[in-house]
C-alpha cells in the first residue's frame, strides 16, 4: 500500500482514500513495472534485464546473503569471456583438481586440453614475459597465502598478565593499597602496595618486550625460510624460481622430498606415490598416473618423480582453504610454569587459610572482651580502628606468603639466557623455551647437510679395478686413459641416464646442473669425462624408473637400447649393489665373474673410501634380453659392477668446536645417518662425535640385542645407523 500511494497524487492522498483509486494506479504501476523490468523472468533472463534489476536494488542490507541464490554476472561475463578466447577461469580449474573430477578433466579435453586453455606446452612450458605473467597473477592470483597479523605490543602484554602467581600478586597489592592508606595514610601507607605493583610492571613489561621483538625476528626468520626455490620449465628452459612465482600454466618438476608448490595435474613420472597425511590424515601413500593424475599443495612426494602441470595457486588451493580456516592454538605452559603457579596456589591457599584464622582469632578476642563489659552494642571509632588493624595484619601474612619477587627473579634469568643465544645467532620465540632447552642432556644430530656442506665433489673413483684420485681435471684426464672405450661409454650410459637430475642450458648459453648433490656430483664427474648429457639421453629410450629411496638404499632404470634389447642400470649403497654383482669390468673392459679376488679387492676399496669419509657408490648395470614391459620388476640379481665412486662431502666449519662445547657442559652429540658405517665413523671422529669409548653400531645388530644388553649399551651410543634407533633410545630412556 505505501508503495502504491507514492504514485497517488498528493490531492488523493486521503487517510482513507477510495478503493477505486487503488485499482486505477496499481494497474499503473504494474504497467510501469512491465514497460522497465520485463525482461525479468523466473528463468533464462537476459543479462541487460539482471542488470537493470541489480542497479535497482543495489542498496540492500546484506546483500550477499540475500542475492546468494542469484546470478553472479560478473563471473558469467568472465566465464563467457573465457569461452570465446579458449580459456578457462580460475575457479573451474580449482573445481577440477579439489573435487577430484575426472569426468570434468575430461570434458576440457583432459591435461593436454587444460594446458592449451592455459596457452602454455607440456614440454616447453610457459611463454614468459614480465606483462603476461602479471596478466596471469591477476585472473588467477598469486602463489601466497594470507598471513595472520603482526599482533600488538599490548597482546603480549595481556597475555604476561594472565600468569597466575601475577594475579594473586596483584590482589594483594590492591588489599594492601586500600588498608595501607586507611590504617597509615598517603603516602605512607601505599609504600608496600605500589612496591608489589611495580615489582608486577616490571615482570609484565621484561616478558612482553621480550616475546614481541622475537615475534618480530621470527616473522622475519619466516619470510626467509618460505622462499623456497623449485625447478620448472618456462621458454624451453628448466631453471629455478621461488614458489611465490609460480603461476598455473608452469610445469614444475618434482622428485623424492619435495612439496608440491600447488594443486596440479600429473603429466608424466615414475613410481610416483603421495604423502596426503597433511590434509586427509591418512597415512597411506596416494599413487598418481595418468589414471589419476590429481595432486594437491601441502602435500609430498613420498616416492617416484614427476612433471607437474600447475592449476591452481595460493588461497584458491585446498591447503590455502585449509589454512584460511584453521586459528593458532594457545601455547602449552612450560614445566617450570606449571610448578611456579601450582606453588603460588599452594602458598595462597595456606596463607589465606592462616590469614583467616588469625583475623578469626583476634576478632573473636575483641568480641569476647567486650562482652564482658556489656558493651558488645556498643561500638566506636576506636573499635573499628582496631578491627581493621586486625584486617591489615590478615593481609600482611597473605602478602609476605607470596613470594612477589619469584617471577620477576625466573623472568630475568631467562631473559638474560635468551640475549646470549641471540648473541649466539640462535632466535628463540618464547622466554619460556630457554628453561626447556636448558634441560636437554641429548643432542642427536643428522650428518649430511647439518654436520656437513652438502656440497659433494667426486674425488676418488675405482674404474676397471683402477683407482684413481679425480678430484680435478688433469687426474681426470689420467682416469680416461686407464678405462676402455667400451667400459667409459657404459658408465657414461648410466651416469647420465640413471639419474634424479639434469644438465640444462641456461639463458646465458652455459651447462648448468640440477639435482640433489650427490646427483650433481656424478654429472660433474660424466661431464669431465667428456660425456654429452643430451646425446647419451636421445641415444636410448627411458622405459621404467625405480626412483631412489631410503629403504631400498639404490635406484635403478631400464633403457631400450638403440640396436635392440633392453639394459638395466643401478646404483646405490655400495654394499648393497656389490651383493646384488656376479661380474665385474676388469682393466681390459671385458665381462669377468666377480671371483673372491675381485671381490675382496673392491670391498677393501670400499672401506678404504669410506676410512677416508666418503661417501661410496657403487654402479652397475645388467643385459635383460628383449621381453620387459613397464609393468614389470626391475630384478636385482645378476648385474655388472662397472666401479665405485667417493664422494666428499666436507665438514661444516666450526662443527667440532661446537661438538667440544657441548660435550663441556655435560650435553652428549649423537650422529644419526644412513651411510655406510666406516664413512659415519670417519665424519664422528672428524667432527669429535665418535670417541674411544663410544659405539657406532647398525640397526640390525643394536635390534638382537636383550633389554639388559641395551641399558649397558645406550649411554655409549655416539653414532646410529637407523633413525628406528633414536625411537627405542628415547623410549629406553
Amino acid at each position: 500500500v505505501d508503495c502504491a500511494l507514492r504514485f497517488v497524487p498528493s490531492p488523493f492522498r486521503a487517510p482513507n482514500p477510495p478503493p477505486m483509486f487503488f485499482a486505477v494506479y496499481f494497474v499503473e504501476m504494474e504497467s510501469y513495472l512491465n514497460d522497465n523490468f520485463g525482461g525479468v523472468k523466473s528463468k533464462n533472463s537476459s543479462e541487460e534485464a539482471l542488470r537493470r534489476w541489480r542497479k535497482l536494488c543495489s542498496v540492500v542490507k546484506n546483500p550477499k546473503r540475500r542475492f546468494r541464490f542469484t546470478a553472479n554476472l560478473s563471473k558469467r561475463s568472465e566465464a563467457e569471456a573465457m569461452k570465446k578466447t579458449n580459456q578457462i577461469g580460475a575457479d573451474e580449474l580449482g573445481s577440477i583438481v579439489e573435487g577430484h573430477d575426472v569426468k570434468k578433466l575430461k570434458m576440457h579435453g583432459g591435461v593436454d586440453g587444460i594446458a592449451n586453455k592455459l596457452s602454455t606446452s607440456t614440454t616447453n612450458g610457459l611463454t614468459t614475459t614480465e606483462d603476461r605473467l602479471k596478466r596471469r597473477q591477476e585472473i588467477y592470483g598469486i602463489n601466497k597465502f594470507t598471513e595472520s597479523k603482526v599482533r600488538s605490543f599490548w597482546v603480549f602484554v595481556w597475555e604476561a598478565l594472565q600468569d597466575t602467581t601475577l594475579i594473586i600478586l596483584a590482589a594483594c597489592a590492591f588489599i594492601s593499597l586500600v588498608v595501607g592508606i586507611v590504617m597509615e595514610g598517603w603516602p605512607k601507607g601505599a609504600h608496600d602496595g605500589l612496591g608489589i605493583v611495580a615489582s608486577i610492571l616490571l615482570v609484565v613489561f621484561v616478558t612482553a618486550t621480550s616475546d614481541y621483538r622475537q615475534s618480530l625476528q621470527f616473522k622475519d626468520l619466516d619470510k626467509e625460510k618460505k622462499k623456497i626455490s623449485i625447478q620448472v620449465t618456462r621458454d624451453g628452459f628448466r631453471q629455478k624460481i621461488s614458489i611465490y612465482d609460480l603461476v598455473p600454466g608452469d610445469i614444475v618438476h618434482l622428485s623424492i622430498g619435495d612439496q608440491v608448490p600447488a594443486d596440479g595435474l600429473f603429466i608424466s613420472g615414475y613410481s610416483l606415490l603421495i604423502n596426503e597425511s597433511s590434509l586427509t590424515g591418512e597415512s597411506e601413500p596416494v599413487c598418481v598416473n595418468a589414471e589419476y593424475p590429481f595432486l594437491l599443495s601441502g602435500t609430498k612426494v613420498q616416492d617416484g618423480s614427476c612433471k607437474m602441470l600447475v592449476t591452481t595457486v595460493g588461497m584458491r588451493t585446498q591447503w590455502g582453504k585449509l589454512l584460511a580456516t584453521l586459528s593458532e592454538g594457545g601455547d602449552d605452559e612450560t614445566p617450570l610454569q606449571v610448578k611456579l603457579n601450582g606453588v603460588a596456589t599452594i602458598i595462597g591457599k595456606i596463607g589465606l587459610f592462616f590469614a583467616v584464622i588469625t583475623f578469626a582469632v583476634l576478632a573473636q578476642r575483641l568480641f569476647s572482651r567486650k562482652y564482658h563489659d556489656d558493651l558488645l552494642l556498643s561500638w566506636s571509632g576506636d573499635d573499628a580502628l582496631e578491627m581493621l588493624e586486625f584486617f591489615a595484619i590478615a593481609v600482611t601474612i597473605v602478602v609476605v606468603a607470596v613470594p612477589e619477587g619469584l617471577p620477576l627473579a625466573v623472568t630475568l634469568s631467562l631473559a638474560f639466557a635468551m640475549k646470549k643465544m641471540m648473541n649466539d645467532k640462535a632466535l628463540v620465540r618464547h622466554l619460556a623455551a630457554c628453561e626447556t632447552m636448558g634441560s636437554a642432556t641429548t643432542i642427536c644430530s643428522d650428518k649430511t647437510g647439518t654436520l656437513t656442506t652438502n656440497h659433494m665433489t667426486v674425488v676418488k673413483a675405482c674404474i676397471c679395478r683402477n683407482v684413481m684420485e679425480v678430484n680435478s681435471s688433469e687426474k681426470v684426464d689420467n682416469l680416461s686413459s686407464y678405462v676402455p672405450d667400451s667400459a667409459r661409454k657404459t658408465l657414461l650410459q648410466s651416469i647420465f641416464n640413471n639419474t634424479g637430475g639434469e644438465v640444462v642450458t641456461n639463458h646465458d648459453g652455459k651447462l648448468e646442473i640440477l639435482g640433489t648433490p650427490t646427483e650433481t656430483a656424478l654429472l660433474e664427474l660424466g661431464l669431465s669425462l667428456g660425456g654429452d648429457f643430451q646425446a647419451q639421453r636421445q641415444e636410448t629410450k627411458l622405459v621404467k624408473v625405480e626412483p631412489f629411496n631410503s629403504i631400498k638404499k639404490r635406484m635403478g632404470v631400464v633403457l631400450q637400447l638403440s640396436e635392440g634389447g633392453y639394459r638395466a642400470h643401478c646404483k646405490g649403497a655400495s654394499e648393497i649393489i656389490l651383493a646384488a654383482c656376479d661380474n665385474y669390468v676388469d682393466p681390459s673392459g671385458n665381462v669377468a665373474p666377480l671371483d673372491e679376488a675381485a671381490l675382496n679387492h673392491l670391498k677393501s676399496t670400499i672401506d678404504s673410501f669410506a676410512g677416508e669419509a666418503l661417501r661410496t657408490l657403487c654402479l652397475a648395470y645388467k643385459e635383460i634380453g628383449d621381453n620387459f614391459s613397464a609393468k614389470d620388476e626391475i630384478s636385482f640379481k645378476g648385474y655388472t659392477c662397472i666401479g665405485i665412486v667417493g664422494i666428499k662431502d666436507p665438514v661444516r666449519p666450526g662443527v667440532k668446536e661446537s661438538v667440544a662445547t657441548c660435550r663441556a657442559a655435560g650435553i652428549t652429540v649423537r650422529m644419526v645417518t644412513g651411510d655406510n658405517i666406516n664413512t659415519a665413523k670417519a665424519i664422528a671422529r672428524e667432527c669429535g662425535i665418535l670417541t674411544d669409548e663410544g659405539v657406532a653400531i647398525e640397526g640390525p645388530e643394536f635390534r638382537e640385542k636383550n633389554l639388559e644388553e641395551l641399558m649397558k649399551l645406550i649411554p655409549k651410543i655416539q653414532v646410529a645407523l637407523v633413525i628406528l634407533l633414536i625411537y627405542l633410545l628415547l623410549r629406553v630412556k
